[in-house]
């Protein structure tokens, strides 16, 4: 087969690959993605339900937003997290059901 037989990544495919799963590489990230799969949630809730401080879970949803994961609505004065890409959910729960697989 001749090298130019084959379709190669581009080096920007790369790195967003690349940069996708050091976004994931982070437990309480993994944690966070996995509960606003499955409900929309404010930072109090998402605290306590992974009983870590409001202020990690703030640090680490405006990470998470900055890489247009997750989205933000208001009501009232609270806000409401979502996931903003199935995809990245998608390849988050393949990964979890490969891990339980095992």
């Amino acid at each position: 087969m001749r090298k130019d037989d084959h379709h190669f990544l581009s080096e920007e495919i790369v790195e967003e690959v690349s940069r996708t799963f050091k976004v994931l590489s982070d437990p309480t990230r993994i944690k966070i993605l996995y509960l606003l799969s499955q409900e929309e949630c404010n930072v109090n809730h998402i605290a306590e339900v992974l009983d870590v401080s409001q202020s990690a879970v703030s640090h680490q949803l405006a990470f998470l937003k900055s890489y247009r994961l997750v989205k933000a609505r208001r009501q009232g004065k609270t806000i409401y997290y979502s996931c903003d890409d199935e995809h990245v959910i998608d390849l988050l729960k393949m990964t979890i059901d490969h891990i339980e697989h095992d």
